[in-house]
């Protein structure tokens, strides 16, 4: 597939951010005090990487919740995963190869952003924690702000690629949750890569509208 590459777009958490497994213990968590009993793999791949933890409670407990239910239990969520990221500073940083991959980036001047369903407490733990504002321009990180729709819908990928003045098929999209990839195609977007940071490689490679499968940054310039 030749295309012009006019902006990339980064997935943060299992992606630039290897802490799939930090999410997955909290929800598995939050989902015995919600329903009595955890979520298991398939729901976690299915249910939770990806969506908003609006659309993860409803799945839980089977109906729609109130607006102050969503925000208990997603306070109460995130609060039980930056415990986890704080108590384990050594590994929370970059995935391999990212800083030198966003260095190149800022150096040829090729447009990128962040598109997370993080809420915003965990999004302001990021910008501190891995010093953001080195490599993105902060206003237009794209974050579960209580109106844009989870993944799978293809929202959150057009809203990036507009704000960095991109046509969706001109961008690549850096993605490892299921749901991260089907909005990127949704999206439109013009190169899928995976990030098998949790998933076995031959996972995504089932996927047909995956363009490559990475396991660190190191190679990415191949892409672009």
């Amino acid at each position: 597939m030749h295309m012009e590459t006019k902006g990339v777009i980064f997935d943060f958490n299992g992606t630039l951010f290897w802490d799939s497994q930090k999410h997955y213990d909290a929800w598995y968590e939050m989902s015995k005090r919600l329903r009595g009993t955890p979520f298991d793999d398939y729901e976690m791949v299915h249910y939770m990487f990806g969506r908003t933890n609006a659309m993860i409670m409803e799945y839980a407990i089977g109906r729609k919740p109130s607006k102050e239910e969503i925000e208990k239990c997603s306070l109460e969520k995130e609060l039980i995963y930056l415990d986890m990221c704080k108590k384990d500073s050594e590994n929370t940083k970059f995935a391999s190869g990212v800083e030198e991959f966003l260095d190149y980036l800022c150096e040829k001047n090729i447009p990128h952003t962040i598109a997370t369903m993080s809420e915003k407490i965990n999004v302001d733990f990021y910008i501190e924690a891995f010093n953001l504002s080195k490599w993105f321009d902060l206003e237009k990180i794209v974050y579960s702000n209580g109106k844009i729709p989870g993944k799978p819908a293809p929202d959150i990928y057009l809203t990036a690629a507009k704000n960095i003045e991109a046509e969706t098929k001109n961008c690549i999209v850096f993605e490892d949750a299921y749901s991260g990839i089907k909005a990127a195609q949704a999206a439109g977007i013009g190169k899928i890569i995976a990030v098998a940071s949790k998933e076995p490689i031959d996972f995504y490679k089932k996927i047909d509208c995956v363009y490559d499968v990475i396991t660190d940054f190191s190679q990415c310039k191949k892409f672009l």
